[in-house]
């Protein structure tokens, strides 16, 4: 009974916290949206991506961080008091959401290594510097992706290869290698651990800015900008075209206004050198985990008796 209440509490404590930041997320994304324009595209996608995946992270934090040591150090172990109804239905429903996640990434993932067993049947590799190997595959199909997640690769098709003039497939490669050095197909993974109604239209905008942000990372000059939009234009109108798996990136897999989108935004580049880095955000970042961690170290045990109580009064 004891470990019965703590699974249904545990679970109950990530529902709740899981269901009501993920319904703040679904209703707010395009004012978030809106504000972040005049940052760098690369900030974007991060900032977006951080907002799409915050209800999972937070919900399973205070799980496990909070809620489940609570119990443990201060639910008697010889209580017989029932459980109530909502408590019961809370965790059912928590158990279903982790249950979900789990089932659509394993889904994902059992689908993208069945694609690339299909295309990748060649070992040629074609010379390139970046964070991934590029590996010709025969036919046309698929024209360009990126696959992987632990060991990224870039398949590069025969067909689209020769399409390409040098300076053209010089560009694309480097926007291939943004996703990679981005990391762009784990948090693909991530995402499809954190399922919610009605997140599709918000995730096709983070794809999209995933996109954008790969864009700038490839070009530091307008002739770069200009072979990377022609490069756009040869694959989004090749024949050989077909829906990627979800957990790849390919240069081609928007809608036709985005790409458009992206290729005014590349015939407009301006000289603009690259995204600037931040010198001193590591430092930032490191001064606020430290202080974040004190202030849980010193107030920790006075929030899990908050938290207990809290708990309690769910179970009641």
């Amino acid at each position: 009974m004891f470990a019965l209440r703590g699974f249904a509490i545990a679970f109950s404590v990530f529902s709740l916290f899981y269901v009501a930041l993920s319904l703040v997320v679904s209703t707010t994304w395009r004012t978030f949206v809106r504000s972040l324009h005049p940052h760098p595209a690369g900030r974007q996608a991060n900032l977006l991506f951080l907002l799409r995946i915050s209800p999972l992270v937070i919900a399973l934090s205070v799980t496990v961080a909070f809620a489940v040591p609570s119990f443990l150090l201060l639910e008697p172990r010889a209580i017989s008091e029932p459980l109530g109804i909502a408590p019961v239905v809370l965790g059912i429903l928590g158990a279903l959401l982790i249950a979900a996640g789990i089932f659509r990434a394993t889904l994902s993932w059992t689908r993208a290594r069945r694609a690339v067993s299909r295309w990748n049947r060649s070992r040629d590799f074609v010379p390139f510097s970046g964070p991934a190997t590029v590996t010709r595959i025969f036919g046309t199909v698929p024209p360009l992706s990126t696959v992987g997640i632990l060991r990224p690769r870039i398949l590069l098709s025969q067909g689209i290869e020769s399409q390409l003039t040098g300076s053209e497939l010089r560009v694309t490669l480097q926007h291939e290698g943004a996703h990679v050095r981005r990391r762009d197909n784990l948090r693909k993974l991530l995402l499809r651990c954190a399922p919610f109604p009605r997140m599709s239209e918000f995730e096709s905008t983070l794809f999209d800015a995933f996109e954008i942000a790969a864009d700038n990372a490839a070009v530091s000059t307008r002739q770069e900008a200009l072979d990377l939009a022609a490069a756009i234009l040869k694959v989004s109108q090749s024949a050989a075209l077909v829906p990627l798996p979800q957990l790849s990136t390919g240069l081609v897999h928007s809608q036709a206004s985005i790409l458009s989108a992206r290729i005014e935004r590349l015939l407009a580049w301006n000289e603009s050198p690259r995204e600037p880095r931040r010198t001193f955000s590591a430092i930032y970042v490191s001064i606020a985990t430290i202080a974040t961690l004190a202030g849980f170290t010193l107030t920790y045990t006075s929030l899990l008796v908050h938290i207990h109580t809290a708990t309690e009064w769910l179970v009641h």
